[in-house]
């Protein structure tokens, strides 16, 4: 078996955590299996009639590995405030934490990286896509997380943001996190349990790509991707903090950038082989459109934002990214006008949800506003449908991976 280096992923947060241990695991001298749970009471974690700071189970695994199911947890939610939010009863590998995180109880799962990745690669998409487009999102998923890791020591809690000057600016990223190296869900990368991985075909990917990491300049690569770029790939300053990479540049999303993007598909077949159940409800993520009445604007931005702007009289964007996408937005309101950003911040008060992207172009007609938008994410990095496209064409990961990376050399860091 060949060694791997541990990371703690979140899963996810409940004043109760319900679970089930699958195999026989030890905790302060006790052996527990079966159906169990645990609250949180006092500022502690209450479990088998007693009380401590943090649970946590260490689980016999077969033939000395964690590639099998050694615990499920009930509710886990996926999809968190995206449009596709749903409650699972999810099984993993590896040994099982809990912690308390202000009022509630968080499982924590600690796992080695490439059993990690087995998961990763079938939740982001699925585990039937083209082995070769699932080798390269092995290689950027592990890139992500190994340059996460190597930089959560310098990282330094991002204070809380400020509305000054008329204008309110924020961003979410890994280091949002601080009592574990990543989260379960889409603010980091998706990580669902073991319950959509196709073990063979999925194991193949991984044994193929162990250890290869994308590098620059002597650095592990901070791999992004996105769901569809729309078209053109985003710079990481639209984002988040404001750097950019010489890897993650504004490219079209075309056979040396010419011609209709391999994103731009509507290939039901192909996109069912490729495309999670939750993310098949989802269409229209190459061109879009949602419309609101000025009051449906309103009432939205006053509940999403908790600001009450009177009525919205306009959306202007003040800046966009070169794909398009807008990283600041002016709300003119009746009662008050401020310009908001960055991407994410811009979407989620424009949606019930999450706005599937924020490149879109304002239009008013009569008393409704239309946003006639491209693409679903932020748009930096590999794009997820356009690369699924690229290896059902007969692209190898690495053809994919140079595409979406200019630049990047693809090597093996273990």
């Amino acid at each position: 078996m060949k060694t791997q280096e541990l990371l703690s992923v979140g899963i996810f947060s409940s004043a109760e955590i319900s679970f089930t241990l699958l195999r026989p695991c030890c905790f302060d001298g006790r052996v527990y299996s079966g159906p169990l749970s645990a609250s949180f009471s006092g500022g502690r974690i209450a479990f088998d009639g007693r009380s401590f700071d943090v649970v946590s189970f260490a689980c016999e695994a077969a033939d000395d590995d964690f590639s099998d199911a050694v615990f499920s947890l009930d509710g886990v939610t996926i999809g968190v405030d995206f449009h596709w939010e749903r409650k699972e009863t999810q099984r993993f590998a590896g040994n099982l934490k809990l912690i308390v995180e202000g009022d509630r109880l968080t499982a924590v799962n600690v796992i080695g990286i490439e059993d990690y990745l087995r998961s990763v690669i079938s939740s982001e998409m699925k585990a039937s896509a083209p082995a070769e487009f699932l080798k390269a999102h092995a290689v950027i998923s592990r890139s992500w997380l190994l340059a996460q890791i190597r930089k959560k020591e310098k990282s330094l809690p991002r204070p809380a943001p400020q509305e000054e000057g008329g204008r309110l600016i924020r961003w979410w990223d890994r280091e949002d996190h601080l009592n574990f190296d990543v989260c379960a869900d889409d603010h980091c990368q998706r990580y669902q349990g073991l319950g959509r991985v196709a073990a063979a075909r999925v194991d193949d990917v991984i044994r193929s790509t162990w250890g290869e990491v994308l590098m620059y300049d002597g650095q592990i690569c901070d791999a992004r991707f996105s769901k569809c770029c729309g078209g053109v790939t985003e710079v990481f300053s639209s984002c988040w903090e404001g750097i950019d990479y010489p890897y993650l540049r504004s490219l079209a999303d075309a056979p040396a950038g010419v011609g209709d993007a391999f994103c731009n598909t509507t290939d039901r077949r192909m996109l069912s082989h490729v495309l999670n159940e939750y993310d098949l409800e989802t269409m229209d993520f190459y061109r879009w459109k949602v419309e609101y009445t000025r009051s449906e604007l309103s009432a939205l931005i006053r509940r999403r934002s908790g600001i009450d702007f009177g009525e919205i009289r306009d959306l202007v964007p003040v800046r966009r990214g070169p794909s398009g996408r807008i990283v600041e937005l002016r709300i003119v309101g009746s009662l008050k006008t401020l310009v908001i950003g960055k991407e994410l911040l811009i979407r989620r008060w424009l949606s019930e949800s999450h706005l599937k992207s924020s490149a879109f172009d304002v239009s008013w007609e009569g008393d409704r506003i239309v946003l006639n938008g491209r693409g679903w994410g932020h748009g930096v990095g590999l794009c997820q449908i356009g690369a699924a496209v690229m290896g059902e064409r007969g692209y190898a990961y690495t053809g994919i991976l140079e595409h979406y990376f200019p630049g990047a050399e693809l090597t093996k860091q273990y």
